[in-house]
C-alpha cells in the first residue's frame, strides 16, 4: 500500500481546503463488510500557473461501487491500491461522493468487529489512527486538513452508537452524531454495539463510561472512582488552561482487543478494555488506569484543539499529555507518586529506545512518510519527550511554562502547529533561550551520563562531576548520612540543586563537614540522564537502599543499578541479591513491582546463561515467600498480590502452585480470581504439569475473552512437540488469530525452559515472521516482534540469522523496526553475559 509522504501532503494543503464531510455508515450488511457513505465538501485553491490540478483521495475498500465528482461518474478502475486520481480540479469549491463496501478488522485497525465469547454479544469500533481512516472512509487523510465531521450510522435493533459528539437515535437503528468542529480524520470515531453505559454531569456537559455487556458488574464497580478522577483531572486543566474544554461531551469507551493503551478522539476517549478490572490489581495499576486516564484528557487541548501539522511533531501530542497526565495526577487525585512510577517504570522505556540504533530525537526535523512516523509512537515520543518537559518546567518555572502554553492554545485553536510555532509561544513568557534549549533537547539523540569523583578528608570534601553529553541540565544532588542509632537507615542531609551547562565536562562542588556516605545525582530524578554512583555511595546503598527515606531517590539508585547492568558493569547476580536484601523492606509497590519485572524478564530469562536461571529463580522465589510472610496479616494487599503473581512465574516445581490451584486460594489468601488462575495455570502448562483436558476445563469455568487469552497461552505453553506445532501454525500460518489471540499464543510460546524443544522454530522464525507482516499489515507485525520473537534464544546463531533477514528480506517497516530493536537487545544480553 503507497503510503503517503510529507512532501505529498505539503503539496495537497497548499492545494485544498476541506469544509466538511458527511458520512453514512451501514453496520448491518454482514459479518465481513460494512457500508461506507462519504460526502466531501472542499474547495481547491488557484493551481499557479496551470488551469487545473490533480489530486488523489485515500480508500482501502472491499468494492468501491461509485464514486462522483460534482455529479459526474468517476471511473472506478482507476483506484489505485488506496488512491482515487482526482484530476483536472478547477479553483472553486467540489462535491466529492464514494459509495464503497468495507472489511471488518479483527486485528485492532479501522472498524474492528468483536464477538464477546462470554454471551454472543457483537461489538464495533474504529481506530483510525495514522492511516487507518481509509479503512472505513474516504478521506483525505492528513492530519493539516481539518474538517467539520457529520456522521449518521445504522445498526442493529438494541445497538447504541457513540461517537466524537452527542449521539441521537432517530429510530429503526438509525443514529445521527451531532456534527464536530474541526478537527483531523485520525481523530474521528465511532462505537457501536450493545454497550453498558453508566453516565452523568459534569460543569453542564454529559459524561459517560461504557463497556460491553459481561464486564457491566465490573464497570459498576468502579464507575465512581472513574468518574472521581474524571471530574478532577477535568476541573484541575480548566485551572491550567484558558481555554476551556472543547467538545460537547466526554464518554470513554472501554473496547475490546485495542492495540493501544487508549485513544484520545474528541469527545469519545477509547480505552482498551483490560481496563476495566475483573480481577484483583494493585493500587499501582489504579494508578496506571488513573494517569491514562489524564494522559488521553489532556490530548483535548494537546492534540485535538491545536493538532500537529505532520507527524514530525508528534512530541507535541504524546510528550506533552504523558507530562500532564503524571503531573496532573500529583496535583489533583489521591495518586501523590506518580512521578515514582514514571521512573521506574515509564523512563526505562524511554532509556532503552535512546540508546538503540533505531534512536531518533523527541522532535525529529523531517519524518518522510506515514510508515515512518507510526514506528516514532515509542518510548522516545512519549518517555524521554515528558522528561524533556519536566526538565524544562524546572528550568523554566511553572509559571512561565504555562503562559506559553496558554498562548499557543489562543493562537492556534482548531488549527494545525508546529515546534517552532510552540516554542516562539513560549518564548514571549521568558528571557531564557529557549531555541538552544529545543536545539538540545529536542533535536538530538542519546542519553546524557553523570559520574560523580568524591574527595576530601573528615573536614572538608568535594565532588567532581563528570558530564558525559550535550544538553544543559538542572540536577538535584542528594547528600544522605548513615542514621548513628539505625546504621541502615540514611537520613537526608542536603539537597543541592545545580545547573549543569550544555556540552559536557567536569564541575567541582566543595562541602564542609564529613563526606556523606551517600551523594546521589539526579536526586527527586527532575532530568533524563544516567547516574553512577561513587564506589562508597555505592557500598552505602547496597547496604541502606531500603533506608533512603524518599521513594523518589530510591527509584533513581534502582534505575542506576538498572542501567550499570545493562551496560556491564554490575553483575546480573549482584543485582538479584540487592533486591533479595531491599525488597522485601520496600514500601513503594511501583518500585517493588518495577524492580521484579527486571529482574524476571531480563535479568533472569536472558542476561543470566541457562545454567545460572534455576539459582535466579530460587532467589526470587525465596523473595516472594519473604513478601508474602510480610503481609500474612492481611496488610498491603497489593504488595502480596505482586508476590503472589511473582512466586507463581518464578516457580520450578509445581507442587505449591498445583495445590493452590486445587484450593482455589492462596493459604492465607489471596482467593484465586480469573487471572491468578490462567497464571498459575500458564506455569503449571509450561512445566509439563497440566493437559489439554485441564485446560479445556478452565476454559468451561471462565469461557471470556480474557478466558479465550489464557487457554490459548496455556496450549501454546505445553512442552509437547504437537501442541508447539499447532501453535506454530496458527500464528504464522493462517491468519484467523484477532490481535489479542495472536498475542498470548506468542507470549505462550517461548519459554526458556524450553529451549531444546524450540531449537528448530528459531531460524523458522525470520521467514514466516515477514511474510506475516507483509499479509496482515503493521499491527500484526508489531505483535509479531514484540511477543513472537525469540528473544529467549540468547545466542550467536539467533543473531546471525536475524542480521540477514534485515539485510535481504526487505521487511515491511513495522516489522523491520520491530526486529532490529529485538536484535540490538539481543547483541546487548550477548554482551551481559560475556561479561
Amino acid at each position: 500500500m503507497p503510503v503517503l509522504t510529507r512532501d505529498e501532503a505539503q503539496t495537497r494543503v497548499q492545494l485544498l481546503d476541506v469544509q466538511r464531510y458527511t458520512i453514512d455508515l451501514d453496520l448491518t450488511r454482514g459479518d465481513e463488510t460494512f457500508d461506507s457513505r462519504t460526502v466531501i465538501r472542499f474547495t481547491v485553491r488557484a493551481p499557479g500557473s496551470s488551469a487545473t490540478a490533480d489530486t488523489f483521495v485515500e480508500l482501502r475498500p472491499a468494492r468501491l461501487r461509485s464514486a462522483t465528482l460534482d455529479g459526474h461518474p468517476l471511473d472506478t478502475s482507476s483506484l489505485d491500491d488506496n488512491r482515487l486520481p482526482l484530476t483536472g480540479l478547477a479553483p472553486g469549491e467540489h462535491e466529492l461522493s464514494v459509495d464503497a463496501a468495507m472489511h471488518y478488522s479483527h486485528t485492532g485497525e479501522g472498524m474492528h468487529r468483536f464477538t464477546d465469547p462470554a454471551d454472543g454479544e457483537t461489538y464495533t469500533y474504529t481506530q483510525l489512527f495514522m492511516e487507518d481512516v481509509q479503512r472505513v472512509f474516504a478521506a483525505f487523510d492528513q492530519p493539516d486538513l481539518k474538517a467539520v465531521f457529520d456522521l449518521t450510522v445504522t445498526v442493529p435493533e438494541g445497538w447504541q452508537v457513540l461517537a466524537n459528539g452527542v449521539t441521537e437515535h432517530l429510530g429503526g437503528g438509525r443514529w445521527r452524531a451531532a456534527a464536530t468542529p474541526p478537527i483531523s480524520t485520525y481523530l474521528v470515531a465511532v462505537t457501536a454495539g450493545p454497550w453498558h453505559s453508566v453516565r452523568t454531569e459534569h460543569r453542564g456537559l454529559p459524561f459517560g463510561l461504557h463497556c460491553r455487556r459481561s464486564l457491566a458488574p465490573h464497570l459498576d464497580a468502579d464507575a465512581e472512582e472513574l468518574f472521581a478522577i474524571t471530574r478532577a483531572c477535568f476541573d484541575r486543566y480548566h485551572e491550567k488552561f484558558d481555554e476551556p474544554y472543547p467538545f460537547d461531551s466526554y464518554d470513554q469507551a472501554f473496547v475490546p482487543e485495542f492495540n493501544a493503551g487508549a485513544m484520545e478522539n474528541p469527545g469519545l476517549v477509547t480505552f482498551r478494555d483490560d481496563f476495566v478490572y475483573r480481577s484483583a490489581v494493585t493500587d499501582t495499576e489504579r494508578q496506571t488506569r488513573a494517569m491514562v486516564i489524564a494522559h488521553e484528557m489532556a490530548h483535548m487541548w494537546f492534540g485535538n484543539l491545536v493538532t500537529l501539522r505532520w507527524w514530525d511533531d508528534i512530541w507535541l501530542n504524546e510528550s506533552f499529555a504523558e507530562y500532564m497526565g503524571y503531573q496532573t495526577l500529583v496535583e489533583a487525585t489521591r495518586f501523590t507518586s506518580t512521578w515514582v512510577d514514571f521512573g521506574v517504570a515509564r523512563k526505562a522505556w524511554g532509556y532503552d529506545a535512546d540508546q538503540r540504533p533505531s534512536t531518533h530525537p523527541v522532535a525529529p526535523e523531517a519524518v518522510d512518510d506515514t510508515a515512518s512516523a507510526l514506528l516514532n509512537f515509542d518510548g522516545i515520543s512519549y518517555a524521554k519527550g515528558a522528561s524533556a518537559l519536566r526538565q524544562l518546567v524546572v528550568w523554566l518555572g511553572e509559571d512561565s511554562f504555562l503562559a506559553g502554553i496558554n498562548t499557543h492554545f489562543a493562537r492556534h485553536r482548531f488549527a494545525n502547529a508546529t515546534l517552532a510555532d510552540f516554542i516562539d509561544s513560549l518564548a514571549r513568557h521568558t528571557d531564557r533561550d529557549m531555541r538552544s534549549w529545543a536545539a538540545s533537547w529536542l533535536r538530538t539523540t542519546g542519553v546524557d551520563t553523570f559520574t560523580p569523583a568524591l574527595g576530601g578528608d573528615s573536614n572538608a570534601w568535594t565532588l567532581d562531576v563528570r558530564h558525559s553529553g550535550h544538553r544543559p541540565h538542572r540536577l538535584a544532588i542528594g547528600l544522605y548520612d548513615r542514621d548513628p542509632a539505625e546504621p541502615t537507615r540514611l537520613v537526608a542531609r542536603a539537597r543541592w540543586e545545580r545547573d549543569f551547562p550544555a556540552g559536557g565536562g567536569r564541575t567541582s562542588l566543595n562541602g564542609e563537614g564529613p563526606r556523606p556516605a551517600l551523594v546521589l545525582l539526579n536526586d527527586q530524578d527532575y532530568t533524563y540522564a544516567k547516574v553512577r554512583l561513587d564506589p562508597a555511595s555505592w557500598d552505602t546503598a547496597v547496604q541502606g537502599l531500603s533506608g533512603l527515606p524518599d521513594p523518589l531517590a530510591r527509584a533513581v539508585v534502582w534505575n542506576a543499578a538498572r542501567d550499570m547492568v545493562r551496560d556491564g558493569e554490575l553483575a546480573p547476580a549482584a543485582y538479584l541479591d540487592a533486591a533479595r536484601t531491599h525488597l522485601p523492606h520496600e514500601d513503594d509497590l511501583a518500585i517493588v513491582q518495577g524492580v521484579l519485572a527486571f529482574a524476571g524478564r531480563q535479568i533472569t530469562d536472558r542476561y543470566l546463561p541457562a545454567a545460572a536461571r534455576p539459582a535466579a529463580l530460587s532467589t526470587l522465589t525465596a523473595l516472594s515467600r519473604d513478601l508474602l510472610r510480610r503481609t500474612e496479616g492481611g496488610e498491603n494487599p497489593g504488595l502480596r498480590l505482586t508476590a503472589v503473581r511473582h512466586f507463581v512465574d518464578a516457580a520450578q516445581h509445581p507442587a505449591a502452585l498445583s495445590a493452590w490451584l486445587a484450593d482455589d486460594t492462596v493459604p492465607g489468601g489471596p482467593e484465586l480470581d480469573p487471572e491468578l488462575r490462567w497464571r498459575i495455570l500458564t506455569r503449571l502448562a509450561v512445566l509439563g504439569a497440566v493437559d489439554e483436558a485441564a485446560i479445556a476445563a478452565e476454559l468451561d469455568r471462565d469461557p471470556s475473552a480474557t478466558g479465550r487469552e489464557g487457554a490459548a497461552r496455556c496450549r501454546a505453553a505445553l512442552p509437547d512437540p504437537d501442541a508447539k506445532r499447532r501453535a506454530w501454525e496458527s500464528l504464522f500460518i493462517g491468519d484467523e488469530l484477532s490481535n489479542y489471540l495472536f498475542t498470548a499464543t506468542a507470549v505462550g510460546f517461548w519459554q526458556p525452559e524450553q529451549l531444546d524443544l524450540l531449537r528448530d522454530y528459531v531460524p523458522r522464525y525470520y521467514p514466516d515472521a515477514v511474510a506475516l507482516a507483509e499479509r496482515r499489515g503493521p499491527a500484526i507485525a508489531a505483535a509479531a516482534t514484540r511477543y513472537a520473537f525469540p528473544a529467549h534464544a540468547v545466542t550467536a546463531e539467533n543473531l546471525r540469522l536475524g542480521e540477514a533477514c534485515l539485510g535481504g528480506a526487505d521487511p515491511v517497516p513495522a516489522l523491520r523496526r520491530g526486529l532490529a530493536d529485538q536484535l540490538d537487545d539481543l547483541r546487548r544480553a550477548l554482551r551481559v553475559r560475556g561479561c
